[in-house]
């Protein structure tokens, strides 16, 4: 018998995570992995409409650790389950990336809108996604134990896609639209 990606056990507005433990769908738990979920397709999107191959390694590279952080969340905290875990070298290993781009742009004297190109726009929703996959871990954090490294991750991935898009822009000639608000 094939395997079906259905189950029918969730239609009535709940879902399991590892180990068992059932939550509505509307658990902050379910929010904070569901989030992350969708900031890894943003980030394939991402890595899908770049040429650099070591961008698209670290990219790639990302995505592996948002599943680590994703079947963390997914796991029933009542429970001592291993999961794959964040450690300190990813943090650093975005840190890194940063500071060698941040070293070829200019220096950032204004807030800047959102676009200039396509790839460029994709890095900021997936920031954005980011952000608040970061907020809802936070939130969660507040009643259960999350790993804290989780949050710092998120968190600089944050920062590191608002100055991957700012590299992608110069790298394509796209300009970067300075906001001026109205006086």
């Amino acid at each position: 018998m094939a395997f079906k990606i259905y189950t029918k056990t969730g239609d009535k507005g709940e879902t399991s995570l590892f180990g068992g433990k059932r939550l509505p769908k509307y658990h902050i738990r379910i929010e904070a992995y569901g989030t992350v979920d969708e900031l890894n397709s943003h980030i394939g999107l991402v890595r899908d409409s770049i040429q650099d191959g070591h961008q698209k390694k670290l990219l790639k590279d990302i995505q592996d650790r948002l599943f680590a952080i994703g079947s963390s969340l997914a796991s029933d905290p009542d429970k001592n389950m291993i999961t794959p875990d964040i450690k300190e070298s990813d943090i650093e290993i975005l840190e890194q990336a940063m500071d060698e781009m941040d070293a070829e742009l200019p220096a950032l004297k204004n807030f800047i809108l959102p676009g200039g190109h396509p790839v460029v726009s994709y890095c900021h929703i997936a920031r954005c996604v980011c952000r608040r996959a970061e907020r809802n871990t936070v939130a969660l954090a507040v009643n259960e134990a999350v790993e804290q490294l989780v949050i710092q991750y998120l968190n600089r991935l944050s920062d590191y896609l608002f100055i991957l898009g700012r590299k992608i822009a110069q790298d394509l000639g796209a300009e970067e639209v300075v906001w001026n608000p109205r006086s």
